[in-house]
C-alpha cells in the first residue's frame, strides 16, 4: 500500500517551525489533507466550502496542519491545483513574527501560474483568517474576493470558477527596482538579497538569513520596525489588488468570516 503520510511525500515540514524553508513544500497534484496524510480527491469543487487561493505557505500541507492543530481542528482540507491567470506571487512588505518575509499576490494580467486552492469550511476559514491577521485592525492581510474575469481560475477538469478569496497584504508588496512588484524567489535567496542591499536592515536583523530568522522570530516590536523600514527605504509598491479589498469594505456579503463571496 502506498505511503500517503506527509513525511513520505516530503510535505511534513512547516515553515512556522523552519522559517528558511518558506513557503514550504507544495504537493505535486491535488489531494485531501487529512491529518498527517495527503489522500486522493474524489472531486475538485466543494459547494459547501469556500475556495481560498494559496500563494505562499497556505499551499504547504505541513503548514496547514500546523495552523489547524493549534486550534484542535481535524476536519480534512481539499487542496486543488488550478491554473490561474492574472496573479503572480510577490513579496509581502512586512516582516512576519514567524521569522520570514512571506508571499503576497499581486495583479499581473498576463501571468499564468499553477497555484493551489484550499477549500475551507467556516472553522478552517476562521483559523486561516486569524493566522493572516484579518480580524485585527492592524493585521497584515485583508481577505478579498478575486472575481473573474479579472482573475481567471481553471481547474484540471476545465471548470472555471467565478472567483476565489485571497489574502492581500495591507502594507503592499516589495518592488523590483523598476516600480513594479517583484516575485518571491524563496526565503533564503530573498533574505540574502535584502540584507545585502540595506545596511539598516543588517543593523536590525544581522548579516545572514540565519541571524535574520533568529532575531525576527517572535519579536513583534522588531518585526514592526523592520516593516516600517521596508517602507522608509522605498522598497514598497501597491499590489494592484487593492480594488478587490475596497469592494469587500463596502459591506457586501463575503466580508468578515462570511462563507459567501461578495456580490459583484
Amino acid at each position: 500500500m502506498e505511503d500517503r503520510t506527509l513525511q513520505a511525500q516530503g510535505l511534513a515540514e512547516a515553515p512556522r517551525e523552519h522559517p528558511l524553508l518558506y513557503p514550504g513544500a507544495w504537493p505535486e497534484d491535488s489531494g485531501l489533507l487529512d491529518g498527517n496524510r495527503l489522500l486522493p480527491l474524489d472531486r475538485l469543487v466543494y459547494d459547501d466550502r469556500v475556495p481560498v487561493l494559496a500563494v505562499g505557505s497556505n499551499a504547504c500541507p505541513g503548514q496547514l496542519r500546523h495552523k489547524m492543530a493549534e486550534f484542535g481542528i481535524t476536519a480534512p482540507i481539499p487542496m486543488v491545483k488550478a491554473r490561474v491567470t492574472g496573479i503572480e506571487v510577490g513579496v509581502s512588505a512586512h516582516v512576519s513574527r514567524m521569522g520570514y518575509v512571506s508571499a503576497s499576490p499581486f495583479h499581473a494580467p498576463v501571468a499564468v501560474r499553477e497555484l493551489f486552492l484550499i477549500w475551507l469550511d467556516a472553522e478552517q476559514l476562521a483559523v486561516v483568517d486569524a493566522s493572516e491577521g484579518v480580524p485585527l485592525p492592524n493585521g497584515n492581510y485583508h481577505r478579498a474576493w478575486l472575481a473573474a474575469p479579472g482573475v481567471r481560475i481553471v481547474l484540471a477538469d476545465g471548470t472555471a470558477l467565478a472567483g476565489a478569496f485571497a489574502y492581500v497584504n495591507r502594507h503592499g508588496v516589495l518592488h523590483n527596482g523598476n516600480g513594479g512588484p517583484r516575485t518571491h524567489p524563496g526565503q533564503r535567496a530573498l533574505l540574502i538579497e535584502l540584507l545585502g542591499t540595506s545596511a539598516r536592515l543588517r543593523e536590525l536583523f544581522g548579516v545572514t538569513p540565519e541571524e535574520f530568522v533568529a532575531r525576527a522570530r517572535g519579536d513583534a516590536l522588531l518585526c514592526a520596525r523592520g516593516t516600517r523600514l521596508l517602507a522608509e527605504e522605498k522598497l514598497v509598491t501597491a499590489s494592484g489588488l487593492e480594488r478587490y479589498v475596497r469592494v469587500q469594505q463596502t459591506g457586501s456579503p463575503g466580508t468578515g468570516s462570511s462563507l459567501l463571496p461578495p456580490s459583484m
